[in-house]
């Protein structure tokens, strides 16, 4: 394959300008737009000696792997991007399609398209590289479930991970990439690999919100295979407005730090401002900033102070004013009692819930940001504020349930959400 097929990041956010028809003269706007509708944020896998596994085998070899995704938005024309992110040698596609999704490993066989890059059917992506595949025509409503199907039939390693991504998916002997659904047999496990984003084409220029978070945005405590995370629940609530939600959580995810991904600071370029059509982004992180530091996850690292995680809140701040993009703050849930009675427990102390209420109270009162969503107020139990209500509680004490999840998306605002005048009882 030659670099010519390979696609950068930032030609991924070009498309969302390029129309699928030419038109003659620069001023002729395009016949249609390409728009993010649903991702997965990359992480670098970690070593072994981390408190987690990482929950991956050690390779691929002649085999598929089947992985399903719900859109926010739809299109009618679709696009899968691939990734060899994190990856330390050359990846090769041998076979992938895309397909609506039926439930479990099975899919419409009707539906199924075969994926071309550059108009091959296989590719070879070189380590860290992103590759965008060629548009099929496969018409997909918003909120419709795909299936992609990648078949590798050299031995391959890991790459693209993302870690918890509370949907299964499926491992089978061969290519199986057009199977209406996998043998019995396949394995199943709850990571992501490969899939890093979709796009569908629509009339329309792309209007986009970006949620930047950490395991309460990737839906950690939340039903698994049953997208009742709080970016689904406000994907739900614009999807008639044409409007995509992307989930750009990571578990373990820290705003000043790496953490289980890169620092917040970091990866915002990317998975943020690179994005076609942002308008606005919301940003969930500190639990880990603030709870980390002398638990299990970070023993040897000195307590969080506020004015740290203020100062990084700020320069936040002026990156996505910079980039003409709206900031949304969520304050930082409580987090008494927090996987207690496991080997994780240690993100609660008196003196880290001091710091965190802190910071929330700078959250709502700075005027910094664009807007604010009291997400501790929504989630706390009125008569004992560090810890989370039972009704909104997954049973972990630090992630919310399906409940909870849907009560964080109704406290969002949409009209200081897009800086429009919308009708937010919808």
């Amino acid at each position: 394959m030659t670099t010519q097929r390979l696609s950068l990041r930032h030609g991924i956010a070009a498309l969302a300008m390029a129309g699928t028809t030419a038109l003659a003269g620069a001023a002729q706007p395009p016949a249609s737009y390409w728009s993010s509708s649903w991702m997965a944020s990359t992480q670098p896998i970690w070593h072994g000696d981390f408190v987690l596994p990482a929950g991956l085998p050690f390779q691929f070899n002649r085999q598929t792997v089947r992985q399903s995704a719900r859109l926010s938005i739809g299109g009618s024309q679709v696009r899968v991007v691939v990734s060899n992110e994190g990856g330390t040698s050359p990846l090769y596609i041998g076979a992938a399609t895309v397909a609506r999704h039926k439930g479990g490993s099975e899919i419409d066989e009707a539906s199924v398209r075969r994926l071309r890059f550059g108009g091959a059917t296989d590719v070879t992506l070189p380590p860290g590289a992103r590759l965008v595949s060629d548009p099929v025509a496969l018409t997909l409503p918003a909120l419709s479930e795909v299936a992609v199907s990648l078949y590798l039939p050299r031995p391959s390693q890991p790459a693209g991970f993302h870690f918890d991504a509370r949907q299964t998916a499926y491992v089978a002997d061969g290519d199986q990439t057009v199977a209406q659904r996998l043998p019995s047999a396949a394995t199943q496990w709850s990571t992501r690999v490969f899939v890093s984003e979709i796009m569908v084409e629509t009339p329309e220029p792309p209007r986009t919100v970006v949620v930047l978070g950490d395991s309460l945005t990737d839906g950690n405590g939340s039903t698994p295979g049953a997208n009742t995370r709080w970016p689904d629940a406000l994907a739900e609530r614009l999807a008639s407005r044409n409007v995509a939600v992307l989930n750009a959580g990571i578990s373990g995810g820290r705003l000043l730090k790496d953490g289980m991904g890169r620092a917040g600071l970091e990866r915002v370029g990317r998975d943020v401002f690179s994005q076609p059509g942002v308008r606005a982004m919301i940003v969930l992180l500190g639990t880990n900033d603030i709870g980390w530091p002398g638990g299990p996850f970070s023993p040897d690292e000195p307590a969080m102070r506020a004015e740290t995680v203020i100062q990084g809140f700020r320069n936040l701040v002026e990156m996505a004013h910079a980039h003409n993009v709206r900031i949304v703050a969520g304050t930082i849930a409580p987090t008494e009692r927090a996987l207690e009675g496991t080997p994780l427990e240690g993100h609660y102390s008196p003196e880290k819930d001091a710091v965190r209420q802190q910071v929330n109270r700078w959250i709502r009162e700075s005027g910094v940001f664009d807007a604010v969503v009291d997400f501790d107020a929504v989630l706390r139990d009125p008569t004992h504020p560090s810890r989370l209500a039972s009704a909104m509680d997954s049973g972990d004490h630090l992630h919310p349930g399906d409940a909870g999840y849907k009560a964080m998306a109704a406290a969002v605002d949409l009209g200081t959400l897009l800086g429009d005048a919308v009708d937010v009882s919808r």
